[in-house]
């Protein structure tokens, strides 16, 4: 088995556009290295979404996922992105695996005013990657202390709603790997009568395991109401809600709490003789963002994956020099037990396609060709086979 590094961070910006350096919460060193995450998986809340800004968005790439492709884009591509109104996921990974990323699908689920309108809800992301199926989940559940119970209807209603096509994952919690994270939006349990300023003041003497007693995540997990199936590393940071914007200090028209939530799955025993893993390195808060009313929140985690896992690669032939204007052939080479099919085609990418990558990886070919065909015209410029 093989380790792969999954880098999780969740954010409510409040309707907020970057306003400084994203670096301290992707954790970035700005070089590769071997502690260098292979995935990114960053999910954001209320992501401004007035119409004018959702028209500009399918245009351009809304601020965030913008600043942090520009962060990440020397190292890392971005594989799939997908919105809901505010809600917002957007996985990256490493180069070194595009190749072997597979079977990409996205979901999304409103549950706002009972599924009428998308201001509440989930979005997901699933992949499968050397022989391991991964789905990661931002979700946005319906908000104030006495809202647990549908919190508990949110969470049942995202797990039983969302499909995809792949029959042996074809729900969320199926996959080998599941990272739910976002605003999950659980509060004190409502019979915790302290005031804001009482829980500020255990923070400030860092109570924080009494206050996590009274957490209502960990209470409906521990009766089975919702997310019992995840597991969650036991938050040692403070409450990361509601903050007065612009400050270090909590507003008191709202009580403290831990809203913002990371928590993990791992399908440990889906095939004989292996044992799947995730190992959780980090689980940590960043105070220093003070744009909006929460802070954002991050982990970091090892997955096992097959090392000798054999993807359908296709191998093509040295290609010595295409001309400009002329037809072009290519050659490649498949497995014996692989045969052709008709949907089979050769897709050409512009050199340094990577850096410009818009809103999906099998959207912004150059040209295309039917395998059947065996030849590419090629008009002009200079470009890059992707098979």
């Amino acid at each position: 088995m093989e380790n792969l590094r999954i880098y999780v961070a969740t954010y409510n910006v409040g309707t907020s556009n970057p306003d400084h350096d994203l670096k301290c919460m992707l954790s970035w060193t700005g070089h590769k290295h071997e502690k260098s995450p292979d995935f990114y998986v960053l999910a954001f809340q209320e992501v401004k979404a007035q119409p004018q800004n959702m028209l500009m968005d399918t245009l351009f790439e809304d601020p965030w996922t913008y600043s942090c492709k520009q962060l990440l884009r020397k190292e890392y591509i971005k594989i799939k992105s997908i919105r809901l109104q505010g809600l917002l996921l957007v996985v990256f990974c490493l180069k070194k695996h595009l190749l072997n990323v597979r079977e990409i699908e996205s979901e999304y689920t409103r549950t706002g005013f009972s599924g009428m309108w998308g201001n509440k809800g989930a979005v997901s992301v699933r992949l499968s990657l050397y022989g391991c199926s991964l789905c990661f989940v931002n979700s946005h559940l319906s908000a104030h202390d006495n809202q647990l119970k549908e919190r508990i209807d949110d969470y049942n209603t995202i797990v039983q709603d969302q499909e995809f096509h792949v029959a042996e994952t074809s729900k969320i919690l199926y996959h080998d790997y599941v990272f739910w994270t976002g605003d999950l939006n659980f509060r004190l349990l409502e019979e915790y009568d302290k005031t804001p300023e009482e829980i500020e003041r255990m923070i400030l003497k860092k109570e924080l395991k009494s206050l996590l007693e009274h957490d209502q995540l960990r209470a409906v997990m521990k009766k089975g109401e919702a997310f019992s199936e995840l597991l969650e590393q036991e938050p040692d940071f403070p409450p990361t809600f509601k903050f007065s914007v612009g400050t270090p200090f909590y507003d008191h028209k709202r009580r403290p709490a831990w809203c913002d939530r990371i928590l993990y799955r791992v399908n440990s025993h889906n095939y004989e003789n292996v044992t799947l893993k995730a190992d959780q390195l980090s689980y940590k808060s960043h105070p220093s963002y003070t744009l909006s009313d929460h802070r954002p929140v991050t982990a970091e985690f090892v997955i096992k994956v097959f090392s000798d896992y054999a993807e359908r690669v296709v191998e093509f032939d040295k290609i010595i020099a295409w001309n400009e204007k002329d037809e072009n052939k290519a050659i490649y080479r498949l497995k014996k037990e692989l045969p052709h099919t008709k949907e089979d085609w050769i897709g050409i990418f512009k050199i340094g396609f990577d850096a410009r990558v818009s809103k999906q990886i099998n959207l912004i070919y150059y040209s295309f060709s039917w395998v059947l065909l065996q030849l590419i015209l090629i008009i002009r410029g200079r470009f890059l086979f992707f098979g």
